[in-house]
């Protein structure tokens, strides 16, 4: 998406945001239960939410790849309320493969992206849905509406929430993105393949975290959250202040289908 020297990139990874455990949407609303029945809970062997996700598959729940540092075990799928789950064979699945992009270093370099293989193949049912992936690479319109869903924080110093939680976010162009990040510091240069939405010039969008959870435009997997800014080691939701960024999943199609086809990378 920009064009970078080695020296740059050096310097940007020092100042672009990072990561940080579970999911925070910030003003947004509660999802519908029969809505979102796409989404996923990535979860650790203590039970405790992690990281977003979204049921691709039969076999596959993709995430962010850097979910892969907090250790998930299992999803949650079907529940949008996380108090509720009842541990039955809809609702709780082991992980049996994690498959992160063999490009992926750290989220500042992009390649942000990973695949979860379930321990057993999931059916499709009246809780449990798949969403569509882009067929070919695209570029979305700036403004495009999308959403965006995650469990956790709705602002940056609150509490998490059990309930899932959803917003509408637009599309920003990749200058005004790159112009938005680099107004706090000229260094920040982003990583290739990436889209942004939302968090920049209005008071609505992901926080850092809502890690894994997809970008989602005319019922399309789009994107996957991937970081937001931080200052120091604290993750900063005060909107508008930078944009969200994603990974732009039509930009890594032939590996995921290398994966979803029972092919390592």
């Amino acid at each position: 998406m920009f064009a970078l020297q080695q020296f740059a990139v050096i310097h940007a990874l020092t100042f672009l945001g990072q990561n940080v455990l579970g999911s925070e949407i910030i003003n947004g609303e509660k999802a519908p239960d029969n809505e979102m029945l796409y989404m996923a809970s990535v979860q650790d062997y203590r039970g405790n939410h992690i990281c977003g996700g979204f049921l691709v598959s039969e076999n596959f729940v993709m995430t962010a790849a850097h979910c892969y540092d907090w250790y998930p075990t299992h999803v949650v799928l079907g529940n949008h309320n996380l108090k509720r789950i009842r541990n039955t064979d809809n609702d709780v699945i082991e992980i049996a493969g994690k498959y992160k992009h063999p490009y992926y270093q750290d989220v500042n370099r992009g390649y942000d992206i990973m695949l979860l293989k379930l321990s057993r193949p999931v059916r499709p049912s009246k809780t449990i849905q798949f969403i569509q992936l882009p067929l070919h690479e695209m570029t979305l319109n700036e403004n495009e509406k999308c959403q965006v869903a995650g469990w956790g924080k709705i602002n940056s110093y609150g509490i998490s929430v059990d309930d899932l939680r959803v917003v509408n976010v637009s599309v920003i162009s990749p200058q005004n993105c790159q112009n938005g990040w680099a107004q706090h510091d000229p260094r920040n240069i982003l990583p290739t393949s990436v889209i942004c939405a939302g968090g920049y010039k209005t008071f609505k969008g992901a926080c850092q975290g809502d890690s894994g959870g997809p970008l989602v435009c005319k019922e399309m997997a789009v994107g996957i959250v991937s970081f937001g800014r931080f200052i120091g080691t604290k993750p900063v939701c005060n909107y508008p202040d930078v944009p969200n960024v994603y990974t732009d999943i039509s930009k890594h199609l032939y590996w995921i289908r290398m994966i979803l086809h029972g092919k390592k990378s």
